[in-house]
């Protein structure tokens, strides 16, 4: 629970869009932050060489967290900018073709659309937001596949995907922006080649990511100008948020925050569909643990949220009135179900049972009242 108006207390329940600091993060980098440490990690000065140290210790944490060789992690400033070097790097290597689906995050559809001369192919998804793996077309320079869905929460056949990738020698790139710190990630064991990944999604800061090159795999920048990052991507580090991200990534306890977040959205589920005409998208059981996602019949998304946020419920919606985008939510359009009345409620590191009960006990009065202003 947060504190928000003094006179209704504030629920947060939208971690899949971005999740508060932990405290262990924001003790990390407090110093990084402050003129305590200000050294560029490229000198080689004390100053500078505490950098480095910092760097490289929480490049062994996110590591660690991702089943990764520590060489195998570039930081960059987020997944956005993980997926885009991906897309760039797999492109200059050759190939007229992209792989992807409609249910792929937009920075994933959008990067593979802007990449000149190439193609996109989309594989097609079931009522559940599930890719059905097809084939892979001759000259496909990249595939991509999600770990879980962002919006649905459904898993994706990420195994199946990497499996079949290998033995048609194409590139494969796993987008697990939504998975990491939620379920166990082994990316060496996977065999994937490329994973984008974001600290802000499981408690580390904003303006934090990475991209894991597999080992022995050579790909060309997309940032250029500076040789950091073992000249795999250029500009100076944000070392605070790195050092933010490392302290995440060694806080994150996956197995147990797991189990508890799932109980927490079973409930809330629960209490969702507990109200006439609501109805679950994804599939309920092969999900990411931490969210949930239902479809709210006779009324609006946006004014659902509304009213939750006036009982002091923060939710998301796939609705385009609830975002920046003028569009509707491109998952839901290709599951074919209607984003306009879809509701995701996402648990975090820092949600309680209290949170869960504030969004069951004010969502079926929301409802209930706004249907009846029909």
């Amino acid at each position: 629970m947060i504190s928000g108006d003094s006179r209704v207390s504030r629920h947060y329940l939208d971690h899949a869009s971005t999740s508060p600091a932990r405290p262990e993060v924001v003790e990390a980098m407090v110093p990084w932050l402050s003129g305590e440490h200000a050294g560029d990690p490229g000198r080689v000065h004390t100053e500078g060489r505490m950098a480095r140290v910092a760097i490289e210790d929480a490049r062994d944490k996110v590591a660690a967290l991702l089943g990764a060789r520590s060489r195998e992690v570039v930081f960059t400033s987020g997944a956005t900018e993980a997926i885009h070097a991906a897309v760039f790097g797999a492109a200059a290597r050759g190939g007229s073709v992209i792989v992807s689906s409609g249910v792929e995050h937009s920075a994933v559809r959008d990067a593979s659309r802007r990449v000149a001369g190439v193609g996109v192919v989309e594989w097609p998804v079931d009522g559940s937001g599930r890719i059905d793996v097809g084939d892979i077309p001759p000259g496909t320079a990249l595939v991509h596949c999600q770990w879980g869905n962002h919006e649905v929460a459904t898993l994706q056949p990420v195994e199946e995907v990497v499996t079949r990738c290998r033995d048609a020698g194409v590139l494969v790139h796993v987008d697990a922006a939504a998975a990491a710190g939620h379920v166990p990630i082994a990316f060496d064991d996977l065999g994937a080649d490329l994973m984008s990944v974001s600290a802000h999604k499981f408690g580390g800061p904003k303006g934090a990511g990475a991209l894991l090159v597999r080992r022995g795999l050579r790909l060309e920048a997309l940032l250029v100008g500076g040789e950091q990052e073992r000249a795999r991507r250029a500009g100076m580090e944000n070392v605070p948020a790195i050092v933010g991200f490392g302290a995440a990534a060694e806080a994150a306890n996956v197995e147990v925050e797991a189990a508890r977040a799932r109980a927490l959205t079973a409930r809330a589920l629960e209490g969702a569909l507990a109200v006439e005409g609501v109805t679950a998208y994804g599939d309920v059981d092969s999900r990411l643990p931490h969210l949930v996602c239902v479809g709210v019949a006779g009324v609006e998304a946006e004014a659902v949220l509304l009213g939750l946020d006036q009982a002091g419920v923060a939710a998301h919606s796939g609705s385009s009135c609830s975002s920046e985008s003028l569009e509707p939510s491109p998952v839901l359009e290709a599951m074919g179900v209607e984003a306009e009345r879809s509701l995701r409620v996402s648990v975090g590191w820092s949600s309680t049972p209290d949170d869960v009960e504030a969004f069951v006990g004010a969502f079926a009065g929301v409802v209930a009242r706004l249907r009846s202003l029909r």
